[in-house]
């Protein structure tokens, strides 16, 4: 409990100054204006803010507890955790359910702030490309779910590729590496902010 509770005060601190870069220039914290100002300037934040975005990314992993990141569970230390002693089919999908509902909410998250939720395909100095404009308002919810899986796909690769990392190395990760690029990142986006029109 203690290593999981030392992850997700880490982690938090970390999402919380990562998440600043993209309300700093949408200037809201409306996730849909946040998504309208990415519109509207004709830029997706994640071209303005791939240092927040990398830093939101790895602490969405963090946040979600598990590999690279699965202290509280680590199979060789803990075999399974505080689980040991359940088990069955049903038993068995709810950990399964829990983690795909977090990873898809944070993904979901990652989508809105970074590359402008249900607006279509925004290629610089081309503008939007929407190949599903016959769907009418069909298409925003089309680009959303593309998005989501995308990002849903990204956290699934990042976690079964990377190693498991020691909870010393997790909070020092975090203190020493993460915080400060997110903390940079808000003053980047400090000068970026004043230069984007909407």
């Amino acid at each position: 409990a203690l290593r999981k509770a030392g992850i997700i005060i880490s982690y938090e601190v970390v999402i919380t100054f990562a998440a600043l870069g993209p309300i700093m220039l949408a200037k809201s914290l409306s996730t849909y204006d946040i998504v309208m100002a990415q519109i509207h300037q004709k830029v997706w934040y994640i071209f303005l803010q791939p240092i927040s975005f990398v830093v939101f990314v790895f602490a969405l992993l963090a946040e979600t507890g598990r590999v690279p990141f699965d202290i509280q569970e680590a199979e060789a230390e803990l075999v399974t955790g505080f689980t040991v002693e359940y088990g069955g089919m049903k038993f068995g999908l709810f950990p399964l359910v829990e983690w795909y509902v977090e990873v898809l909410s944070l993904s979901s998250i990652l989508t809105v702030l970074y590359l402008g939720g249900w607006s279509p395909l925004n290629i610089p100095f081309i503008g939007f490309v929407d190949p599903f404009f016959f769907l009418g308002a069909w298409s925003g919810f089309i680009w959303f779910i593309i998005k989501v899986s995308i990002l849903f796909l990204l956290v699934l690769w990042l976690h079964w590729t990377l190693p498991r990392y020691r909870i010393d190395q997790i909070t020092t990760v975090a203190w020493k590496v993460m915080l400060p690029l997110a903390l940079f990142n808000i003053l980047i986006s400090a000068f970026i902010a004043p230069l984007l029109r909407g």
